[in-house]
């Protein structure tokens, strides 16, 4: 048994709804552009605000902010992931063709890479891999961004 037939019985549940076509084609990504652009944008800038602010309250709150925020990002994207899937076996779609599917499992690897990292303290308060957490964290921006490009390229072809 395949993963879209491991799914279709919930995406069957989920079509009986009658949810309109729209939502069903574009509720994920307009969902997904909120949690990346605002929350993950706010979430960036104040990690790199706790690294660069010269006023220590300032780097403070934006540590604090950041902390606060992230997670949240990462409960988000992981509903979406599967929210974004089941839309696909609800538009009768192939889910593993798409490098829209495929930069979104880097991109929840590398999530869940990086909060490791910061929660288990970075090994000791490491500056190394505290440095590592920023830039890759960076580095998952940029990939969100090519996921979105894929993702816009995917809802346009069906």
């Amino acid at each position: 048994m395949n993963l879209t037939e491991m799914l279709e019985p919930i995406a069957a549940f989920f079509r009986s709804l009658n949810v309109p076509e729209p939502i069903v084609h574009w509720g994920h990504p307009a969902m997904m552009s909120i949690v990346v652009l605002v929350m993950g944008g706010y979430g960036a800038w104040a990690g790199w605000q706790s690294r660069i602010a010269q006023d220590k309250e300032v780097a403070e709150k934006s540590r604090a902010d950041h902390r606060k925020i992230m997670p949240w990002v990462v409960v988000f994207l992981t509903m979406g992931y599967t929210g974004g899937v089941l839309s696909l076996v609800m538009q009768h779609k192939p889910i593993l063709e798409s490098p829209h599917f495929w930069t979104a499992n880097a991109v929840l690897a590398l999530l869940y890479l990086n909060g490791a990292i910061s929660l288990f303290n970075f090994a000791g308060n490491k500056p190394g891999l505290r440095l590592f957490h920023a830039y890759l964290g960076t580095a998952i921006a940029g990939i969100l961004i090519l996921h979105g490009v894929f993702g816009l390229k995917l809802g346009l072809s069906i």
